[in-house]
């Protein structure tokens, strides 16, 4: 089996193939751009929006007030938050391990389909490149099989497949430059809201945890 013709014929299927692979994956982008859009739009500002009244309900030990407060609320620091109100009565480690384990929830959910935007455009310039070679490839096994002819009209052939071999690449980098900037922009988007949750779930489990020190150190005292 000649392992170059097999690959040369699929080659000669030429480039129109990579570049309906590419309008796919262009129309998937644009979908997971418009859904973190509205994602995130749906969050900004939220836990800046409850962050004081929260604060105050748990320094005056208020729970049934701050459980209100985050209860449905979209921020990622309320539902740290609420997960840690769930865990308050079980101690400090659980609400220190719910706290971790909401962090890390709330990371994979900021970041959902992002890595896909990521990875395309990282790879649909490559992907476009490979068009091109392919239809490169088929323009000159089509110089090859006419031969060159003395009016020059094989040469104007080859140059006509050549130029609409490029049109993959050019098609793989307006598919790359949008995700690539769309990526850098959410991931910007999940640094800042991760870093305002952090802020208010830190703030809370302080209040809770040291709620639950002052009554450990106390119930000794109330024995003698």
């Amino acid at each position: 089996m000649d392992l170059t013709q097999k690959f040369l014929q699929f080659a000669l299927v030429g480039a129109e193939w990579v570049l309906w692979l590419l309008v796919i994956l262009s129309v998937i982008s644009v979908y997971v751009m418009f859904e973190r859009f509205l994602f995130f739009r749906q969050i900004v500002g939220a836990d800046a929006g409850l962050r004081r009244n929260l604060l105050a309900a748990l320094v005056d030990k208020d729970f049934a007030k701050a459980r209100k407060l985050v209860t449905g609320s979209p921020g990622s620091g309320a539902r740290m938050v609420a997960e840690m109100l769930d865990n308050e009565a079980r101690g400090p480690e659980a609400v220190e391990a719910a706290l971790n384990g909401m962090r890390s929830e709330e990371k994979l959910r900021l970041e959902k389909n992002l890595a896909f935007l990521g990875t395309l455009g990282a790879n649909a310039p490559f992907i476009g490149l490979f068009g091109t070679v392919l239809g490169i490839i088929r323009a000159f096994k089509d110089l090859a099989d006419s031969g060159l002819k003395a009016g020059g009209e094989s040469s104007a052939s080859v140059m006509a497949g050549i130029s609409e071999a490029l049109v993959a690449t050019a098609v793989g980098l307006l598919v790359a430059i949008p995700a690539v900037v769309a990526y850098n922009m959410f991931q910007r988007r999940v640094k800042r809201t991760m870093g305002e949750a952090e802020s208010l779930a830190q703030n809370a489990l302080g209040l809770m945890v040291g709620r639950k020190t002052e009554l450990t150190a106390a119930s000794p005292k109330a024995k003698d």
